[in-house]
């Protein structure tokens, strides 16, 4: 018995000795950056600009890894497997929260299983619609969709998506209830908004600003009490009169939990000088997005932001009445 005591402890030294070692060298090869929803959405385009400007720091490749489905937790899960050598990353947003409240079994725990990084950017959202939606501005936008919700159909990116929560909202606020479809991804339901498929969607401005700015589809309204810079002539929901619809979308970086602090401590610096970046930056500035100042991209910054909306969102699907499957 004590032989086996001793040599199970000498294994635990030796894996710890290893993995410091290692830790010492980081990065010695590519990295990984989990995407979990489809290509082509809000977060996919932001998970690649991040995996550029960090890999300039790093000196080592960053590659983007699309894995969709269920509501970013089979992407989420696959993280919560890596080994703890940061080597396998994590970009997510809110559903990194909600998900506890969607599904039962979650095979991972979002604060027990990870590492966080630091949070990378803060955006808004817009009220977009196909392009021949039968109202010419966001008065008569209103008008329209009350008189006619349940025959309008509301894409999204999946329950407990950034799209679905802001529909929730936004069927709250108004006191209506569309005709919801649900997506895998943003990228699939942009695609059918802008081939008209579907009737309207509200999501990131990431996605939809530059779908807007090319008249592929139109937009009614920028979410919240501000309007957005890069679109000034669109006026903010609140103008309207519209109440209790405020809600942004944050984007955070995410290791394996255990992973070495000598690991940790050159990503969150490699991500602090990616948002302080001017191209990058700009880039966001030109989706409507803002990147956080390096201060926010920090693990205190984005452990608290995960428990706030652990803490707020998860009641807003509680009270639609989302079961956990």
């Amino acid at each position: 018995m004590i032989l086996k005591l001793l040599r199970n402890a000498l294994v635990g030294v030796t894996a710890m000795i290893g993995l410091q070692a290692m830790a010492q060298d980081f990065p010695s090869r590519p990295i990984t950056m989990v995407m979990p929803y489809a290509p082509g959405g809000p977060g996919d385009a932001i998970t690649r600009l991040f995996a550029g400007a960090m890999q300039k720091q790093l000196g080592q490749q960053i590659v983007v890894d699309n894995t969709a489905g269920a509501s970013g937790s089979i992407g989420t899960a696959k993280v919560a497997r890596a080994k703890a050598d940061g080597y396998t990353l994590l970009m997510i947003h809110v559903s990194h929260a909600t998900n506890t409240a969607m599904y039962k079994n979650l095979p991972y725990h979002p604060v027990d299983d990870f590492e966080p990084i630091g949070r990378a950017t803060i955006g808004p959202m817009l009220i977009v619609a196909r392009n021949d939606f039968p109202a010419k501005d966001l008065k008569e936008w209103l008008a329209y969709v009350k008189a006619n919700a349940p025959k309008i159909s509301l894409a999204h990116a999946g329950v407990g998506s950034a799209s679905h929560l802001c529909a929730l909202m936004m069927m709250n606020a108004l006191n209506v209830k569309f005709n919801e479809i649900p997506y895998k991804g943003t990228g699939p339901a942009l695609t059918d908004l802008m081939g008209g498929q579907v009737d309207l969607m509200c999501d990131q401005t990431s996605g939809t600003v530059p779908s807007v700015k090319a008249e592929k589809i139109k937009a009614y309204a920028a979410i919240g009490k501000t309007r957005l810079g890069g679109l000034p002539d669109l006026p903010a929901i609140a103008e309207a009169g519209v109440q209790g619809l405020d809600i942004t979308i944050s984007f955070g970086l995410y290791a394996p939990k255990g992973t070495p602090k000598a690991v940790m401590e050159p990503l969150t610096a490699a991500l602090q000088k990616s948002v302080a970046d001017p191209e990058v930056r700009q880039r966001l500035e030109a989706m409507g997005i803002t990147a956080v100042s390096p201060e926010m991209a920090r693990p205190e910054a984005l452990r608290a932001h995960l428990k706030y909306e652990m803490d707020s969102l998860n009641n807003l699907l509680l009270k639609a009445g989302v079961k956990a499957n």
